[in-house]
């Protein structure tokens, strides 16, 4: 494994790195991530994302009872606090009240004093930035943080926090947590040029678009049974995907891929990895395997040549409006 500066900290992350990928619940599920995780720390994997949303607690409950037999300092752990955990008026947002008690829920969830990295899930337009920024900082003064970043925050929105940050004398944020992958690629706009300035770093999700970047789906084909795209139930991202122009392209990076020497999979992390703002790619996963051959794309490195290749196929898809 290899590793990488968060942003302008002093915290080193695996450039791949594990979340909670399945809706928590049942001890089959706990021994997959149990399973999962044994096999990324062989990996060297010491980065693990989880969220108090996932699932209503128990993506975070399952974390931290995979995690609970292995050494704290060990590994990098984070979580999250926007989105609705009870039907309060203020059991949602990035107000102090429900920072402050969802920080502490979180704790007893995962069974630790302190998360690494805590993460606004996204940005609240109905409390004040400051505010926010405030009990970030006194969160991280009492310990129980030890620093704060945010999740799919615009250029704009990281720049008002930095000033924010810089004029309070406040701890700056660390990350930012946007989703990146070859055909969801906003973040090469603005957002990489703003964190740069500002010393976040940036730890990815949905590298393989939501499954789509492993080719087990193809043109023109139902969506395997048993596979995400064929669950009914699932959220319409992953739809999104299951075009026939995407697919195709998709077939040709697989055999670029091959013509490497590499999983399509590792091919598209090590595509993620490219980027020097990026610090890790978080990746999910139900199997072992799936960890390890993840965890492989580290030693990969993709020539100018191949990059140019690349870029030529993803121009065939056009018009791309994932549903979010």
């Amino acid at each position: 494994m290899k590793y990488r500066r968060l942003g302008n900290s002093g915290l080193k992350v695996s450039e791949i790195g594990l979340g909670s990928w399945l809706t928590y619940g049942t001890a089959a599920e706990q021994e997959a991530a149990d399973a999962c995780i044994r096999q990324a720390f062989e990996c060297g994997i010491n980065f693990f994302d989880t969220a108090n949303a996932y699932n209503r607690g128990e993506g975070e409950r399952a974390m931290g009872a995979a995690l609970s037999s292995y050494n704290r300092s060990d590994y990098v752990l984070s979580t999250k606090v926007f989105f609705p955990m009870g039907e309060g008026v203020n059991d949602r947002g990035l107000s102090r009240k429900h920072i402050m008690e969802q920080c502490e829920a979180s704790l007893r969830r995962l069974g630790t004093d302190y998360i690494d990295i805590y993460f606004c899930h996204r940005y609240d337009t109905e409390t004040p930035t400051e505010e926010t920024l405030r009990a970030l900082d006194d969160l991280a003064a009492q310990g129980k943080i030890l620093y704060a970043a945010v999740s799919e925050w615009s250029a704009a929105q990281l720049s008002e926090a930095g000033g924010i940050s810089r004029r309070l004398n406040l701890r700056p944020l660390v990350s930012n947590q946007p989703i990146y992958n070859m055909f969801e690629r906003y973040i090469e706009d603005e957002v990489l040029a703003v964190s740069a300035r500002e010393g976040l770093g940036q730890v990815v999700f949905s590298p393989l678009a939501q499954g789509i970047l492993t080719g087990k789906y193809k043109p023109g084909q139902a969506a395997p049974a048993g596979t995400r795209g064929a669950d009914d139930a699932v959220n319409s991202v992953i739809r999104s995907y299951l075009r026939d122009d995407v697919l195709g392209v998709v077939g040709q990076l697989n055999e670029l891929a091959a013509s490497q020497g590499l999983k399509l999979s590792q091919l598209a992390l090590a595509w993620v990895l490219r980027q020097p703002g990026v610090s890790s790619a978080i990746i999910g996963a139900s199997k072992p395997a799936q960890v390890l051959e993840n965890a492989l794309a580290v030693d990969a490195t993709l020539s100018a040549d191949t990059l140019q290749q690349i870029d030529k196929l993803l121009l065939q898809v056009k018009d791309f409006a994932p549903a979010r």
